[in-house]
């Protein structure tokens, strides 16, 4: 009898993945991509590893994946939130920056895509080497940061802005304005399951009712009642409840309910 034993080696990788997560202002963005190392190498240039004007992965491996949370606005266009692909164009002044709404992590895929958006942003050439390529964030402020990317002597800061004054101002009226229909409906829906103090639930769930009554709702109110011995207000809570799921098309609460009142008109 001869046993096969399957074995993987792991060795590091030439080139690390990394991800970096962020928050700037009320929206969470991700970087996920590769890290190649300069090695001694000349990295950007007509003689080098990444020749100007030609597009680049912008990482090793696979592509470059950011994720944003929310709506950004970068050069002045909208680019909606979801996972989007970077490539790059280096240039001596300037780099372009592609975005491409993410579907693989073959880079080479995206080459006869239309991106989502294109930025041009200056380079800049700095004194302190980075050996590693680094891709972050800078300059973060309340609403607006710069997608960061540094290797070997050269810097990249493209601006972008993000939406906090409208998600802000939701969350504070949201807040202020009390707990809605949905969170009295949960509240007593729990109280109920749990036993508790009933005529609290009946409450809770009576002001659900009271400001946007629904089917679901209606039909806690009236297990509610009849468990607290109302039977008559119980029917009739029932009934509204009906006529709604009717409405709805829900023909499981309707059978509930009439089931419901049968027992309770007992």
């Amino acid at each position: 009898m001869t046993t096969t034993i399957t074995a993987q080696i792991k060795t590091p990788a030439p080139s690390t993945s990394a991800k970096v997560i962020q928050t700037v202002g009320l929206t969470d963005i991700e970087i996920a991509y590769s890290r190649p190392s300069a090695n001694n190498r000349l990295i950007f240039g007509d003689q080098g590893l990444i020749p100007y004007g030609k597009l680049w992965r912008t990482g090793a491996n696979a592509a470059t994946k950011i994720t944003f949370g929310d709506e950004v606005t970068i050069s002045g266009k909208k680019l909606k939130e979801g996972a989007y692909a970077i490539l790059t164009k280096p240039g001596a002044s300037a780099w372009e920056v592609y975005f491409y709404t993410y579907e693989t992590g073959n880079w080479s895929n995206y080459k006869d895509k239309k991106p989502a958006l294109v930025a041009t942003v200056n380079s800049i050439l700095t004194n302190d080497k980075t050996e590693t390529l680094t891709i972050g964030f800078d300059d973060i402020k309340m609403n607006s940061a710069s997608l960061l990317f540094l290797w070997e002597n050269t810097k990249i800061a493209l601006p972008f802005v993000v939406d906090v004054d409208d998600k802000a101002m939701a969350s504070i009226k949201s807040t202020l304005a009390g707990p809605t229909a949905i969170d009295y409906f949960r509240a007593a829906s729990y109280m109920h399951d749990a036993g508790k103090d009933l005529n609290t639930a009946l409450s809770y769930i009576q002001k659900a009712n009271n400001s946007n009554p629904r089917f679901f709702q209606l039909r806690r109110e009236a297990l509610i009642l009849a468990d607290l011995g109302r039977k008559k207000e119980a029917i009739v809570a029932a009934k509204k409840s009906t006529e709604l799921a009717i409405k709805a098309k829900n023909d499981d609460f309707v059978r509930l309910n009439e089931k419901s009142i049968k027992e309770w008109s007992k």
